[in-house]
C-alpha cells in the first residue's frame, strides 16, 4: 500500500471517535465527497490498515475468563506467532523486545478453559515459558492513538 496521506489519517481518526459516523459527516469533515470517502475507506480496509468493529469487554458478558500471557519461544518467533494467531482464543499477539517474545491477549470461556490452553501452549516444542496474567478489571480501552 502507498503512505497514509493526511485525509486518510483524517478519515482514520475519526472513524476511531465514532465507526458509525456517517459517510456524509466524514466527506463534510475533510471536504470530499460521500463517494470519495467510501472509496478511501474500502482501499484502507481492503489493505489491512484499519477495521471498523463493535468492541466489547469480555469480562461484562458474563463468565468469561481475560488474560495477558508473555511467551518465550524456541527458534523463529514469527512461525509461532503465526502458529498463535491461528488459535481462537487470541485476540490480540505483538512480539515484544523485552522480558518475552511475543504478548497475546486470550479470551477463554472460564478458568478451566484458560487453565487447559496454558497447558497446551507450555506442551509446544517451540514455547519455551508461558506465563498468564489474568485480567480482573479493565479500566481502560480504547483505540484512538490516531494514524500520525
Amino acid at each position: 500500500m502507498s503512505a497514509l496521506d493526511d485525509i486518510d489519517r483524517t478519515i482514520i481518526e475519526l472513524l476511531q471517535a465514532d465507526g458509525r459516523m456517517p459517510y456524509t459527516k466524514v466527506a463534510a469533515e475533510v471536504g470530499l465527497t460521500e463517494g470519495a470517502i467510501r472509496q478511501r475507506v474500502q482501499r484502507l480496509t481492503d489493505n489491512g490498515v484499519m477495521q471498523i468493529v463493535a468492541v466489547t469487554d469480555p469480562m461484562s458478558l458474563g463468565v468469561r475468563r481475560v488474560a495477558m500471557i508473555g511467551a518465550r519461544v524456541a527458534g523463529d518467533a514469527e512461525a509461532t506467532a503465526a502458529s498463535l494467531a491461528e488459535l481462537p482464543e487470541v485476540e490480540y499477539l505483538v512480539a515484544t523486545a523485552g522480558r518475552y517474545d511475543l504478548m497475546f491477549e486470550v479470551v477463554a470461556d472460564d478458568d478451566t478453559a484458560l487453565l487447559g490452553l496454558l497447558s497446551r501452549l507450555r506442551a509446544r516444542p517451540d514455547v519455551v515459558e508461558a506465563e498468564a496474567f489474568v485480567c480482573l478489571k479493565l479500566f481502560k480501552q480504547t483505540f484512538s492513538w490516531g494514524a500520525r
